[in-house]
């Protein structure tokens, strides 16, 4: 009696297991080439509330020099000259502000996004430190209107010198670099930046 119970488990046991074979084979040919794959999207859309906090950074900086301008007047009299010469002290900041976006200034394509950014310039045109101006010689009387034509002769001056294509590239790169960094901490990938002429 056990043995036909053993038996009959053993047949059991086999006709089962040719069952789930056949049914595998069954499934297979009958689904064909239909396969199943997981995947993850990737793309990220971006979003209203994105578009506006970076707007929201306002004036970004992305290069500063500081400089010094010696600057001279001279009066002629008739027994001796007077003279006037004072250094000045200034940092120019250059950068792009956001608040001067154009409409469409960021769109995205695909796996992309492209950014028109505002021309790189100077961020604040008061950049000489008064407080820091010295009279190096002064001889002689001196107005007031005399020493605001040193003034704006300095402001030329330091604006010659450090507003240079190679500056404004400078910024610009500066500018390319730190939008990447920003972007990709976001994740996107791929950003394609350009800048209004």
């Amino acid at each position: 009696m056990r043995k036909t119970i053993d038996n009959i488990r053993s047949i059991t046991v086999a006709v089962a297991i040719i069952a789930v074979i056949l049914l595998v084979v069954w499934l297979y040919r009958s689904l064909g080439d239909a396969r199943l794959e997981m995947g993850a999207d990737d793309s990220i859309e971006l979003t209203p509330t994105q578009i506006e906090s970076i707007k929201a950074v306002g004036e970004w900086e992305f290069l500063s020099i500081s400089t010094e301008e010696l600057v001279d007047t001279t009066r002629k009299r008739l027994f001796k000259d007077d003279q006037l010469v004072r250094i000045y002290y200034g940092t120019l900041r250059l950068g792009v502000n956001m608040q001067q976006v154009k409409p469409g200034w960021i769109q995205q394509r695909n796996d992309t996004l492209f950014l028109t950014l505002p021309k790189v310039g100077l961020l604040d045109r008061n950049f000489i430190d008064e407080a820091r101006t010295k009279s190096f010689f002064e001889s002689g009387t001196w107005k007031a209107e005399d020493r605001e034509a040193l003034y704006k002769q300095a402001y030329r001056k330091m604006t010659a010198h450090c507003l240079t294509p190679t500056n404004l590239q400078t910024a610009e790169e500066n500018a390319r670099e730190s939008f990447r960094k920003m972007l990709r901490s976001m994740g996107y990938k791929n950003v394609d930046i350009k800048f209004e002429k």
